[in-house]
């Protein structure tokens, strides 16, 4: 049965577990489990997409992730949040080293140009920083090549951002699983969880289908599967949230599982705060600490 935590119940637990992380009210954990989950650290890694928080600044996010107790980001050039000039870049990355937070991505990032110089710029960029891993865009199977060279140079991962029936060729996972089976190994896949669904496509399978080409996890939640604009809070649609966390688990997942939040710009955190406290609930109620 899917558990689904209303807004007023999340509000009126204002629970704290005892490593620092913000638990929902959620009937199905019970004090036992929720001593197991203080001992046991969660296999599965909570993130943030930056882009969630693309209408603030970078001081403004480094806050709003203070109060998530979130120290994980997959950072996007957007605002001021990651700049691509050197130097601006290199005050993003000092002023998130002082609020120890740690930039495991960077995204999307869009290969627009089948050009060296292009392709370099962009893994120099992720090289300064120290990110290991780079969520692509919009790379073509005709550049995909070139980028496989600098990947090679450069050892830094390329986890391709899939986005839906919209998107001309990379709707499902599945699709880009069929062009890079053969390459490199650090070429993989960025699994967005609502694209996925809206292409028709089965997000758990999906998960065990990548294996280890799966580099990073987008997450949100949607109320109808075919419908984009009918994202909500994670917890209050109909995503397969916990069977998605103990797929990643099975399947030995060692990314993260970052929440892109993409509604209420403007307002995002009663979503994001939602959103986090339902997670943390579902890995509580699976026996495990919440782990940022």
């Amino acid at each position: 049965m899917k558990t689904v935590f209303s807004r007023r119940d999340l509000l009126r637990s204002g629970a704290i577990a005892a490593g620092g992380c913000l638990l929902p009210f959620h009937t199905d954990v019970t004090p036992a489990q929720a001593a197991v989950a203080r001992a046991i650290a969660s296999p599965v890694r909570l993130g943030l997409a930056s882009y969630t928080f693309r209408n603030f600044t970078r001081s403004q996010l480094i806050g709003f992730m203070k109060q998530l107790k979130i120290n994980a980001l997959n950072a996007k050039d957007v605002k001021d949040h990651l700049p691509a000039e050197p130097q601006e870049e290199a005050k993003a990355l000092a002023d998130y080293a002082a609020a120890e937070i740690k930039l495991h991505a960077a995204g999307a990032i869009y290969f627009t140009k089948d050009e060296d110089e292009d392709i370099r710029s962009k893994l120099e960029y992720c090289k300064r920083g120290n990110i290991p891993v780079i969520v692509a865009g919009d790379p073509t199977p005709e550049n995909l090549p070139r980028i496989e060279k600098f990947v090679k140079q450069y050892d830094i991962r390329i986890a391709i951002h899939n986005h839906g029936p919209e998107d001309q060729l990379w709707h499902s996972p599945l699709d880009v699983l069929k062009v890079i089976k053969n390459m490199d190994p650090r070429i993989g896949c960025c699994i967005d969880v609502g694209h996925t669904v809206r292409a028709g496509t089965d997000v758990v399978e999906a998960i065990r289908a990548v294996g280890p080409r799966l580099f990073n996890i987008h997450m949100k939640d949607l109320t109808d599967f075919q419908n984009k604009e009918s994202q909500v809070a994670v917890g209050d649609g109909m995503m397969p949230l916990r069977p998605i966390f103990e797929t990643l688990i099975a399947t030995r997942y060692n990314g993260f599982v970052d929440l892109e939040y993409e509604v209420h710009p403007d307002d995002p955190m009663p979503g994001v705060t939602a959103s986090f406290g339902h997670m943390r609930g579902v890995l509580a109620g699976m026996g495990y600490a919440a782990g940022a």
